[in-house]
C-alpha cells in the first residue's frame, strides 16, 4: 500500500498540482494586498470615506464605534464589509488568472491542423479518403 501511495504521489500531475497550490497561495496574498491596500482605500474615499472592513451590523442591538470595539465587547456582528472585500478579492484573483492564462495561451504554438483529404461517397454519403477506389462502408466502386 505504501508503494502504491508513493507511485500516486510522485506522478507528474500530483507534483504539478502541489506547485500550483503553493504558487496560488502566494499569488492570493499579493491579490489580497492589492485589494485591501491599493484598491479599497480609494474606493472607500469615493463612497464617502467608508472603510469597508468596518462595515458591520451589530446583532445585539448595541451601537459600537468600530468593528474592533464590537468584537472586544463580545457582541455578535454580521461583517458585510469584510464579505465585500472577499468578493472583490475573489473577482480580482479570477480576473488575474484569466488574463495570465490568456497570455500564456497566446505564446503557445498552435497545434497543426491535420489535413484530411476526404471525398464523399455518392451512394451512402460517408466520408472516404480521397485516394480510395471503393467505399469501406457500402463497398461501392468510386470514381477518382
Amino acid at each position: 500500500m505504501l508503494k502504491e501511495f508513493k507511485e500516486f504521489a510522485m506522478k507528474g500531475n500530483m507534483l504539478d498540482l502541489a506547485v500550483a497550490v503553493i504558487i496560488g497561495g502566494a499569488f492570493g496574498k499579493i491579490v489580497t494586498s492589492l485589494v485591501n491596500d491599493i484598491l479599497m482605500p480609494p474606493l472607500g474615499l469615493l463612497l464617502g470615506k467608508v472603510d469597508f472592513t468596518n462595515l458591520y451590523i451589530s446583532l445585539s442591538g448595541t451601537t459600537y464605534d468600530s468593528l474592533d470595539a464590537a468584537k472586544k465587547a463580545g457582541a455578535p456582528t454580521m461583517n458585510y464589509g469584510l464579505f465585500i472585500n472577499n468578493i472583490l478579492d475573489f473577482a480580482l484573483i479570477a480576473l488575474a488568472v484569466f488574463l495570465l492564462v490568456k497570455q500564456i495561451n497566446r505564446f503557445k504554438k498552435p497545434e497543426p491542423v491535420a489535413v484530411v483529404d476526404n471525398k464523399q461517397c455518392p451512394y451512402c454519403l460517408s466520408d472516404v479518403p480521397a485516394k480510395a477506389t471503393r467505399c469501406p462502408f457500402c463497398t461501392s466502386q468510386l470514381e477518382n
